[in-house]
């Protein structure tokens, strides 16, 4: 399979490394000119002849962008598959754009981080129509270790940032449970011990513990070393509630999350840390 791979950062690098192992593939970034793969001069270069062409890029509007450069270029029938995070609107904006070129569209963003992109375990999340998602299947396969189909187009936008509200809520409340169990005179040991197999269990608390010497190795165990960034988590927490607005959610602890991320990014000293270091966050502040 020819495959084009546009947005070669830190999660498209190695995920495009791991496709040329078994496929033919042509990559482009505006920025990064990674060593071990093929570079075109342009995005439009990449998308000429492809079968599918992937892009992992920063946010809704240079996706729009991108698409408008590489439809065009697109031979009939060929997949446009997007693995970026970004809001719905603009994943499902972009796969009318591909319908109306004569292409196929997925948009299916990862969950496994930087670790999972280079191990080659990622989780993807899958929009777009049945025919689409079965074309880029062998594509999951090489560079994750799941790909769920979830619905029409934009839907898998919609699942990575339920799953991410869910993530960012579910660490805040973990990190304020290890401080309240220091100033209550509770061993983080004792606590671990106990919640991780009761009612309190968590991924946040049982596989990515904030609490450094405390369950598995974490980004806690490495000074809070990302991992997956605090501004990757507001910005998933923001989208969020673009989302929750736009279809009239009601998501107050999502609300509350975001705009604590926000503080801790923007205002604080989080910006370059895992999300995970809110737990130091609240061990130095008495109130948020």
């Amino acid at each position: 399979m020819k495959i084009g791979f546009i947005g070669l950062g830190n999660m498209g690098a190695p995920m495009a490394a791991n496709l040329a192992k078994s496929h033919e593939v042509t990559g482009f970034d505006t920025v990064a000119q990674p060593a071990g793969l093929t570079l075109a001069a342009d995005a439009a270069a990449v998308a000429d002849g492809a079968d599918v062409v992937i892009t992992m890029l920063p946010n809704g509007d240079i996706l729009r962008a991108v698409a408008a450069q590489i439809h065009p270029a697109m031979k009939a029938g060929a997949v446009h598959l997007d693995c970026s995070t970004v809001d719905v609107d603009a994943a499902r904006a972009v796969a009318d754009q591909a319908a109306s070129a004569g292409l196929l569209a997925v948009d299916a963003p990862v969950s496994g981080g930087i670790g999972g992109a280079t191990n080659g375990t990622l989780t993807f999340m899958a929009g777009g129509s049945e025919q689409a998602f079965e074309i880029v299947q062998p594509l999951f396969d090489i560079m994750g270790q799941k790909a769920v189909h979830c619905g029409p187009s934009g839907n898998g936008q919609a699942a990575k940032i339920c799953n991410n509200m869910i993530l960012g809520v579910t660490m805040i409340a973990t990190c304020e449970a290890f401080v309240l169990a220091d100033k209550l005179g509770l061993d983080r040991q004792a606590m671990f011990d106990v919640v991780s197999t009761s009612s309190g269990y968590s991924w946040t608390m049982n596989a990515y513990c904030p609490a450094p010497g405390i369950g598995p190795q974490s980004p806690a165990d490495n000074g809070y070393q990302p991992g997956f960034a605090s501004e990757l988590m507001l910005k998933d927490l923001r989208l969020s509630q673009v989302a929750a607005m736009a279809a009239d959610a009601d998501t107050p602890m999502g609300k509350a999350a975001t705009a604590l991320y926000a503080q801790f990014v923007e205002d604080e000293d989080g910006a370059g840390k895992d999300f995970s270091a809110m737990l130091p966050r609240f061990e130095s502040r008495r109130h948020s």
